[in-house]
This record gives C-alpha cells, structure tokens and sequence, in this order.
C-alpha cells in the first residue's frame, strides 16, 4: 500500500506539500495541486482518515443522540442523517440514550462526545441544563429534531396542530365519547411531543363543549404491546367510548387489535385514529395524521452540514407539514 512518503518523492515535492495538497489548503500552486493528485491517483494513496481529523481538527462524524433507537420513528430518522451525511462524506456515531428504566435516560458525557465528533443531532430529546452547559463549553453545533434546545436550530411538526387535526376529524364523523390514550408522566426523556400532544386534544375538546372523561385519558409507554393491555379497559367498560385518539399510530395499532379480540368492530362500534403514518399504519387501515420522517431527518443534517462546511447559522424552528390520511379505522359514530 503507498504511503505519503511515496506520494512526495514521485511527485517531487515534500511530504508536507503533499498534505496540504490533498486537504486543499493555501500555500500549493494549482500545478502542484494538480500534479499531487495524479501521482496519488496513480499510487492509490488513501489518506488515513485519523492523520487528517489530527492535521484538520475535524473528524467529518455527527454524535445522533436518541432516547430509543429501538423504535420506529428514531430508526426511521436515524436512516435518513445517515444518508444526507455519507452525500458530504461525513458519517453519523449513534449514542443510545435508553436506560433500563422507561421513565429516566442516560446522560451526555464529555467523554462520549470530546474531540470525537463536529457536532450533534438531537432526536427529541429534552436536555438538560448540565447537558447543555457541556454542549456550550465543548462549542458543539447543534441540531435538534422534535425538542428543541435553546439557541439552536429545530425541525419539527406542529404536534399541536397534527392532534387537532385528529380529534377534529371524529368530531366531524359525529363522534362525541372520545377517550384518549398517550398520556406519560412529567419526568420521561421525551416529554414534549406526548405534552404537547395531550394539551392539544383536551382543548379541542373544550372548544367543542366535549367532556374529557378522566378515565379515558390512558397512559401509556407509546408501543403497540401496552396500548393493546392499555386501552382494554376503556373499551369493556360502560359507557364505551365511540373513539380513541392515539397519540401515535402505534398505539392506535395496539388499540385496534384489542378492541377486535373483545368483539368489536372498527369502525363500526369505535373508530381509532393516530398519528405518524407508521411503516404498518397503510397495510393495516389505520386512519392518521401523516408526518414525513425521512424528511426531518435529511432537513436536520443538511443544518448541521451547513454549519460545518459553510460556517451558515440557523437557531429558528423549520416546521415540516402534516396531512390527514383516511383509511378505514374511522368512521361515522354510532347510532346508539
């Protein structure tokens, strides 16, 4: 395998001109340039991507930092940085924040990110005033994809404005019994979409003089498998409601199903409605409120690549939209 050394001496320049050569910097005529990569061309001369983050101080990798990567919609976005940055030659190290416990995550450490990374894509998650004391000290860009960090760029949806969508859509289909399910406590690692999402739908339902009945506002962990153990209450009880707003396709998946081994039919004696537009939501009729994943994750790490190597800076939010998708999961409310 050739080395630089090779490199310079058929070139017939110094090792250091080499260097600066193949890193495009000041100080090389552009015939020596030229003449730097024929002869790097010809020898196959791979420079060690370590000897160039030492000379450069860049490392050309992005710290994704997430709650779960185990989920669906942080895979999803995961997928999209990756391929947005390979485009620029840079490259994506994922930190799995998840912990044993559904309620806490683990921190952000200077060990994880120091001299490791150029900067930083934050997957919905709501850091604290340490983590972004450290983000400030360590001078990291940051580009946030769900909760947003003070000072620093943002792509989301207007969860708010996706659950209206949802609840306005049963209110319209005559439904007045709608239970909710979604609800997490205060303290979990993603507590702004499941907040924003609940504030939304109780006042909806004020606006249209709806109660919200206490207990049809369901917690739950967002999966399928505890919506589905969830929501079996609400659905064997009396009165039943007509409805169930999910806060996430996957739950109103979970929902669905139970509602089915009780014996009821959807849509006819519950709707279910949710949002995301989940991998399954198409195949399965579920009704939702669509938002394009893929698309927040490529919009994140074109941010960040425009800071990184075009010095631009961003700090407002860029709110993607929604759309209602209509399938077969709803329908008018029930007679009785």
């Amino acid at each position: 395998m050739s080395t630089i050394t090779d490199v310079a001496r058929v070139a017939g320049v110094s090792v250091a001109t080499v260097s600066r050569a193949l890193r495009g910097l000041d100080r090389v005529s552009p015939a020596t340039r030229q003449r730097v990569l024929e002869v790097a061309a010809e020898l196959q001369y791979v420079a060690s991507p370590t000897a160039t983050s030492l000379a450069s101080g860049r490392t050309r990798v992005v710290a994704v930092c997430a709650p779960f990567l185990s989920r669906w919609f942080f895979a999803t976005l995961v997928s999209a940085i990756e391929k947005e940055l390979r485009s620029q030659d840079h490259h994506a190290i994922l930190f799995d924040l998840e912990n044993d416990d559904y309620h806490s995550r683990l921190p952000l450490t200077q060990n994880m990110l120091w001299k490791r990374v150029d900067g930083i894509i934050a997957l919905d998650v709501t850091m604290t005033d340490e983590e972004i004391d450290l983000l400030d000290r360590l001078g990291l860009p940051v580009v946030a994809i769900g909760a947003s960090i003070p000072g620093r760029p943002c792509v989301r949806i207007d969860d708010s404005a996706a659950m209206r969508t949802a609840v306005e859509h049963l209110i319209g289909l005559g439904h007045r019994r709608i239970a909710y399910i979604g609800d997490v406590p205060p303290h979990v690692p993603h507590v702004r979409t499941p907040r924003d999402r609940i504030h939304a739908f109780t006042d909806v339902m004020a606006e249209a003089d709806l109660p919200v009945e206490p207990s049809w506002v369901l917690g739950s962990d967002w999966t399928a498998q505890a919506a589905a153990a969830d929501s079996a209450a609400v659905l064997t009880g009396s009165p039943r409601p007509t409805a169930i707003v999910a806060a996430s396709d996957e739950m109103a998946i979970g929902v669905r199903e139970t509602a089915r081994r009780l014996g009821l039919r959807v849509p006819q004696d519950v709707s279910v409605v949710g949002i995301d537009d989940f991998q399954l939501s198409d195949v399965l009729g579920i009704t939702t409120v669509r938002q394009d994943v893929t698309a927040q994750g490529r919009a994140a790490a074109r941010l960040l690549l425009d800071r990184l190597l075009e010095d631009r800076v961003c700090t407002g939010d860029l709110v993607l939209p929604t759309e209602l998708v209509v399938r077969e999961s709803t329908g008018p409310a029930p007679s009785d």
